[in-house]
């Protein structure tokens, strides 16, 4: 099965990933959402945004990727699909004025929640766009499952006000309707699955109804933040063996992926040839509707909870590298405890540079929040589980070198 952590993106590594914040505003209150500060006041405008592209093409010395991700997102970002499609027109505009290396080596990318991708501007937008488009479509799984966290926004909750139980309401039917579309327009796309401690017992039932829409490519992953309660471990473990037997019983792994599963997670690591940091934060650039520089967007005040925003610069000084160079310096084992950095199981545990910062004692970015530790354990003793019993299958079958010459040619057409 091929995952998320083992396939590689459009250039990935490569390419610059530049994010507008379009809005904090959204249609949408997800429980879950590590967007604190969502508002319905602060909208990037036409001025900040020129003025951020005019600034990122003046400075191309400190911009030498040869290729660029355009990443906008919100709250949500197709509520500016207006000011989206301006932006575009202008980036490529310049980019072929400029000669620019990036005019054949650019993607503009998107995680939606899908509400209003079926509007008409949504889709003349992506009509005229879409051999550069990455879009994803969240959505959460089940009914159940998605409606427990992807409720609509009211009134009341813009002044603090929480609904009562049994007041809100899931955006399930929402989305749902549109995922056809989308999968009509992208077959390939993911959806992107998030999983809090309430959510732990719909994760099998879940990713087998993401696969009856029609979706491949389930990307799946626990928050940061600490959120989770005694024994939501084992129930976690639970849910994924169960997961792994209907994947490999049903045969879902000849067509389908769930990025839980990877080949590639649960091993030892070392500081010397293993030591990268697993987050691009630093090596990213975010734009407020301020015309403010973070060196990624869980670095905007929007974004958190405890910690002031880590600014890096604005549109009209530029960047400080002073503030940046922190990041350019991080790496697993400078940000680690000696118990991580040992840990048997080491690799695939991931982090977020922001929850770090956020949840650490001091103002810094070199002290790793373990907050998901035991959920990544329980994920790695459930793969063992996984590909222990799919390769006893394939060899028992006699199929095991097919299936994985197959899953290479795979790999080769996505990262194409």
């Amino acid at each position: 099965m091929e995952t998320k952590e083992s396939a590689k993106v459009w250039m990935d590594g490569v390419a610059k990933n530049i994010t507008f914040i379009v809005t904090k505003d959204c249609q949408l209150a997800c429980k879950y959402c590590y967007l604190v500060g969502k508002n319905t006041k602060e909208r990037m405008s036409w001025d900040v945004a020129q003025k951020a592209i005019d600034y990122i093409l003046d400075n191309s010395v400190d911009f030498q990727e040869t290729s660029v991700i355009w990443d906008f997102i919100g709250g949500e970002p197709f509520l500016e699909i207006d000011l989206i499609d301006k932006i575009c027109d202008y980036i490529k505009t310049e980019l072929f004025k400029r000669d620019h290396p990036w005019f054949n080596s650019y993607r503009f990318s998107f995680s939606t929640n899908g509400i209003n991708y079926d509007s008409e501007k949504v889709q003349r937008f992506i009509k005229k766009n879409q051999e550069h488009l990455s879009i994803g479509i969240t959505i959460d799984g089940t009914k159940q499952k998605h409606d427990l966290n992807r409720i609509w926004k009211t009134k009341d909750m813009e002044m603090g006000i929480q609904p009562k139980a049994g007041d809100e309401k899931g955006s399930y039917d929402d989305v749902v309707r549109n995922i056809p579309l989308w999968l009509s327009q992208f077959p390939n796309a993911g959806t992107k699955v998030t999983i809090s401690s309430a959510d732990i017992p719909y994760i099998k039932e879940s990713v087998l109804h993401l696969y009856s829409l029609g979706i491949h490519e389930v990307n799946i992953n626990c928050v940061f933040e600490d959120v989770w309660n005694e024994g939501d471990d084992v129930l976690f473990e639970n849910q994924l063996t169960e997961l792994a037997d209907a994947i490999i019983d049903g045969e879902y792994y000849r067509d389908f992926d769930c990025s839980f599963y990877s080949e590639h997670i649960g091993k030892p690591m070392d500081c010397i040839t293993q030591n990268q940091n697993w987050c691009g934060a630093g090596r990213m650039l975010a734009i407020d509707a301020a015309g403010t520089f973070y060196p990624c967007t869980r670095f905007a005040q929007y974004s958190l909870r405890n910690k002031k925003a880590w600014i890096i610069g604005n549109i009209h000084d530029g960047i400080d590298k002073n503030k940046l160079r922190p990041f350019l310096t991080l790496d697993r084992c400078t940000q680690s405890t000696q118990e991580c950095i040992d840990c048997e199981v080491a690799d695939g545990c991931a982090w977020c540079q922001g929850e770090n910062y956020d949840a650490a004692d001091t103002p810094t970015v070199f002290q790793r929040s373990t907050a998901i530790c035991k959920m990544h354990k329980a994920r790695v003793r459930a793969n063992n589980y996984y590909w222990n019993k799919l390769y006893r299958k394939l060899e028992l079958e006699g199929i095991r070198e097919e299936f994985e010459a197959n899953k290479s040619k795979s790999n080769t057409e996505r990262i194409c």
